[in-house]
């Protein structure tokens, strides 16, 4: 207990010293009797880096993304791919038929339908041209599963043949609403794709619209449209909305809302109303984004410099000199080990940058893959999380020693060994507590999806190589 009380307060020391003086052989002799001396060691590696291509990984955002967008510092160019499923409520009901005014020789109707993709924000111009077609799914994308970044339904064979298929130009700053609609206190930015054209369902059944065809199978059967699992296989399994043409622009897509519009009688005056069906978490809502990739193993193979790139882009590896750091320190604890990775500076002065990775984490290389799949957090052990610094211009590990008695501990002669990965990620958080007390929690960790890029120095054997600051300490005699 003793030993440990002084190697706990030896090293608040050396944090405070090492970085004035690395000489820092007779620390421990000058705090302690010569009974319990305890040597104290600071030393600096050199680590190397590499980028490395991110290929495909697992998409856990709660955030959706429809765009196109050219990254204006390396010139690579990712689309963004939309599908949404709809979720219903246990007590979800329309109006009884008798008070439904929109009718033809058929029965109800509805006089209109859309859906709308909210975006709550956007990368890029909001005039630039876009170009979308909106399919109908023939099978829900089943839950249960794990789904990569490249996740493409139309190649999966999840499209309906001779479904819905609506194309439409769009510009995220929509002029076909009018301006009395748009400036009303309240107003959603959306994309709305309409769904007014005569629908002819699975069993060849047509209907003046897609509203129509909901409203009539509502009334067969209305416990369908209160089960989501009969809901999504019965009735509506979803859509995928497609980038057909256009770059400049991505929208983060905050939900997707199925509109139905008719006429309804109430207290003997008639009104225009509307029902609607919402995409949340409790359906899938999926992003399927693809990349230049001749482009990505280009920038993979520049000097000077790695990449951390997302979504689905380029991550940095490091090659912790493991070797070097154990050498002539077999009997020492590893007690401390620090890495600060620095940024270079954008050299485009374009006015859409792609964003700076607000947070990163570091796994072992071998781990990156099983870190995600099974939601794992960053224990400050075998994995770590590091947030952008914007005075520093760098993210900083202050103290990465988990990770690298890991591999002092398990040195099995893997490819891997010594290796470790960059990711950047999204956090999400929730506050625990009041006041004084409370706590923030990290409560999920998932790939970044949203557009970013940047460059870290390293890379080079030059001046700006990466460096790692180890601290080691020994009680005299072992």
């Amino acid at each position: 207990m003793k030993r440990n009380f002084i190697v706990a307060c030896l090293l608040a020391a050396c944090f405070g010293m090492v970085s004035c003086d690395d000489t820092t052989n007779t620390i421990g002799g000058s705090l302690i009797d010569n009974i319990d001396k305890l040597s104290v060691k600071a030393d600096t590696f050199n680590v190397t880096s590499k980028t490395v291509l991110a290929d495909r990984v697992i998409g856990r955002t709660s955030t959706g993304y429809l765009g196109r967008m050219e990254d204006p510092e390396t010139r690579t160019m990712v689309t963004g791919n939309f599908m949404a499923q709809f979720h219903v409520l246990n007590d979800y009901q329309l109006p009884k038929a008798d008070s439904i005014m929109s009718r033809d020789a058929n029965g109800i109707i509805a006089d209109s339908c859309d859906i709308r993709l909210y975006y709550s924000s956007y990368y890029g111009d909001s005039l630039s041209q876009m170009k979308l077609t909106a399919y109908e799914l023939q099978k829900p994308i089943e839950e249960g599963q794990v789904y990569y970044s490249d996740f493409d339904p139309e190649a999966q064979g999840y499209i309906r043949t001779n479904g819905i298929a609506v194309r439409r130009s769009y510009t995220l700053l929509d002029y076909t609403e009018e301006d009395s609609i748009r400036n009303t206190k309240g107003y959603k930015r959306n994309i709305i794709i309409r769904l007014n054209k005569p629908y002819t369902d699975k069993n060849g059944q047509t209907y003046n619209n897609y509203g129509t065809y909901l409203m009539r199978k509502y009334q067969q059967d209305p416990a369908a449209f209160r089960n989501p699992y009969k809901f999504l296989h019965d009735i509506c399994p979803g859509f995928y909305f497609k980038i057909d043409g256009g770059s400049g622009s991505m929208a983060h897509i905050l939900t997707a809302q199925l509109n139905i519009y008719f006429k309804h009688k109430e207290k003997g005056k008639v009104n225009e109303t509307s029902t609607n069906l919402i995409g949340t978490e409790e359906v899938l809502q999926m992003t399927n984004f693809a990349n230049d990739n001749t482009r990505l193993q280009q920038l993979a193979a520049e000097t000077g410099y790695t990449y951390l790139k997302s979504p689905a882009g380029l991550f940095t590896e490091l090659s912790l000199p493991m070797s070097d750091i154990l050498s002539a320190h077999s009997n020492d604890s590893i007690n401390s080990a620090k890495i600060v990775l620095l940024r270079q500076n954008n050299t485009s002065t374009s006015n859409y940058q792609f964003g700076i990775p607000k947070n990163i984490v570091m796994v072992p290389s071998d781990s990156v893959q099983s870190f995600f799949a099974n939601n794992r957090l960053p224990d400050s052990k075998t994995s770590f999380l590091a947030t952008y610094n914007s005075k520093e211009n760098a993210y900083t590990f202050n103290n990465i020693a988990g990770i690298v008695n890991l591999f002092a501990h398990h040195q099995n002669g893997s490819a891997n060994w010594g290796k470790v990965t960059l990711v950047p990620v999204e956090v999400q958080t929730v506050q625990q507590g009041t006041g004084e007390s409370a706590v923030t929690k990290i409560i999920k960790v998932s790939h970044d999806m949203g557009l970013s890029s940047t460059k870290l120095l390293g890379n080079t054997t030059g001046a700006n190589n990466i460096k790692i600051s180890v601290i080691y300490s020994k009680f005299n005699g072992r």
